[in-house]
C-alpha cells in the first residue's frame, strides 16, 4: 500500500496525487494539517534520506523562520522545525513497502511505482 504525506493545498501534492490516480494506484493520504506529523516517521525519513533532503528550504515557511535558526540549522533543530512547522517538510513524502520518495518527480514515480 502506498501512503503519501503532505498538505492538501500544495501544488506539488496535487500533481503527485493526480499522477497516482491517473495511473490507478491506490494510496492513503496523511494530511499534516489535520493529523499532525508522526515524529517517529519524521525521524525515520531523516535517518534514511538525511535532514537536508527532508527539510524544504524553498518554501515560505523556511523563509519566515528567524535568521538565527536558519543560520544554525542541524539535524536536531531541523527535526524540531519540521515538527513545529509541517509545511517545512518537503512534499510529498511517499512510502511504499521499504521505499521512500521525497518530492515529486514524474520520471522517478514511473520508474519506481
Amino acid at each position: 500500500m502506498i501512503k503519501i504525506y503532505g498538505i492538501p493545498n500544495c501544488d506539488t501534492m496535487k500533481k503527485a496525487r493526480k499522477w497516482l490516480e491517473s495511473n490507478n494506484l491506490d494510496y492513503e493520504f496523511h494530511d499534516y494539517k489535520k493529523q499532525g506529523v508522526p515524529e517517529e516517521k519524521l525521524q525515520h525519513w531523516v535517518k534514511i534520506a538525511g535532514w537536508e533532503t527532508v527539510l524544504n528550504k524553498r518554501g515560505t515557511t523556511w523563509r519566515k523562520l528567524d535568521e538565527d535558526i536558519k543560520n544554525n540549522i542541524d539535524e536536531t533543530s531541523a527535526i524540531q522545525v519540521m515538527l513545529e512547522n509541517p509545511s517545512a517538510i518537503k512534499r510529498p513524502v511517499l512510502e511504499k513497502d521499504n521505499m521512500l520518495l521525497i518530492g515529486f518527480r514524474e520520471d522517478e514515480y514511473k520508474r519506481l511505482l
